[in-house]
């Protein structure tokens, strides 16, 4: 496609989609509700066809030699699929945030002001390997009124592809435009650098990905970009934990799916009980498949003990392992662990094991990630857990949302002024 094809195919992307949001706008909580079971059954009733692009996708990915992990994020099986329909069931019975008041007041003045919340518009997303993030976005963009641009990952252009025109013949079905929602069909890398640019149309920039492409967008989009899905997650085992019901709390943050951004990235223990927790731990998670990169103080405690284990790099506490690597580093106390969090943490999810109460609270006060857990996995960060139904990224930053992002962070708002012809003196 030459550049000017370029980009007259994108601005007739953002002139559709940005007509098309106008009639999303206007529907009521029920004919969106219509409209989502419609979406549902149709994802049924293709489901073999689906499933049948997506073995297209994974037998490419084998063949161009991508790891597990990229693999298993790309994945999809009848239960994976089925889990994905029955997100949208989820999302239909949330309340619609579109059309809510709140604020309102009598001024001194004699307007009577509130404020409405509304759709933002048109939301454009950039994925990687997720084909689940079609029909999330899609659901969840269409539940506040949105139209949606889709751009996925060349992995998954025949599993995304399709899901796109399963959506779109639903909404066409339901005598809506079909350009509520529109999918990207080329893997062409200098499509995203337009959409970043197609301010005209476009409303908000949604990247979810690695931290290449999240730079990407930060540095080339005129749209506000929302921020988010590295997770580098930590776990700090208090000197005051329950050690044998922390076990299992670890596991689950770490193997139960470790391709994921809430997966746990870094154990922290304090030097109180490492000697006899690291070894613990470690003994634990080998028999589950995991192998180990920690500090010197842990490699001590493993060393010999027929474990996977490689002494870490400074800089190795910085990644995001996205497989059954996981760091470990022993800690002095309490304040050491939020000083390592601080350095090192994406911003996503952290969490500490303790029965201490004060140590609890000192923790939740002094972390400033978008999810602090007490006692939990730091794989309840996610839309679903949350109650949200679905998300359409975990946004890291502080503005204008924060943690797993629902239906209200798909919205605005606007003032509505009442007067009784009213003048400003």
């Amino acid at each position: 496609m030459s550049q000017i094809n370029q980009e007259q195919y994108l601005q007739q992307l953002g002139n559709n989609a940005k007509q098309a949001s106008y009639a999303l706008a206007n529907l009521t909580a029920s004919q969106k509700a219509g409209l989502l079971e419609a979406i549902a059954d149709a994802l049924t009733e293709n489901a073999a066809a689906i499933l049948a692009a997506n073995a297209k996708d994974v037998a490419a990915a084998k063949a161009d030699g991508l790891t597990d992990a990229m693999i298993d994020r790309l994945l999809l099986d009848d239960a994976r699929l089925a889990g994905i329909i029955g997100d949208i069931s989820d999302v239909i019975r949330l309340a619609d945030p579109v059309g809510e008041e709140f604020g309102s007041k009598l001024l001194y003045n004699g307007l009577r002001l509130t404020r409405r919340r509304v759709p933002l518009g048109v939301i454009g997303v950039i994925y990687e390997a997720r084909p689940n993030v079609t029909v999330d976005i899609a659901v969840l963009a269409l539940k506040t009124g949105n139209a949606v641009i889709l751009r996925g990952g060349k992995e998954t252009l025949a599993s995304n592809k399709l899901i796109s025109d399963v959506i779109r013949g639903a909404i066409v079905a339901q005598g809506l435009p079909i350009d509520a929602v529109q999918f990207i069909d080329s893997s062409d890398r200098s499509l995203v650098t337009g959409l970043l640019k197609l301010d005209q149309y476009v409303d908000m920039i949604v990247p979810r990905g690695g931290q290449a492409l999240q730079r990407l967008c930060a540095e080339q989009a005129t749209i506000p970009v929302i921020l988010g899905g590295i997770g580098i997650c930590h776990l700090y085992v208090d000197k005051n934990a329950d050690l044998e019901r922390a076990l299992e709390v670890i596991a689950n943050a770490k193997v139960q799916r470790p391709t994921v951004c809430n997966a746990l990235d870094t154990l922290l223990v304090d030097e109180r009980v490492a000697s006899t927790f690291v070894p613990q731990i470690a003994e634990y998670l080998h028999r589950l498949g995991v192998r180990f990169s920690v500090c010197e103080q842990s490699f001590a405690l493993l060393d010999g003990l027929g474990f996977d284990v490689t002494l870490a790099k400074a800089e190795d506490f910085g990644i995001e392992w996205l497989s059954l690597t996981l760091g470990i580093k022993v800690v002095g106390d309490i304040d050491a662990a939020v000083g390592h969090i601080r350095q090192y943490s994406s911003g996503h999810s952290e969490a500490i094991l303790t029965d201490d109460i004060h140590a609890a609270a000192h923790f939740m006060n002094q972390v400033n990630s978008a999810a602090v857990y007490v006692n939990a996995s730091t794989r309840f960060t996610d839309g679903g857990q949350f109650g949200l139904g679905a998300e359409v990224a975990v946004s890291t930053q502080k503005l204008h949302a924060r943690g797993p992002m629902g239906l209200e962070a798909l919205t605005t708002y606007k003032w509505l002024a009442w007067g009784d012809y009213t003048s400003r003196v």
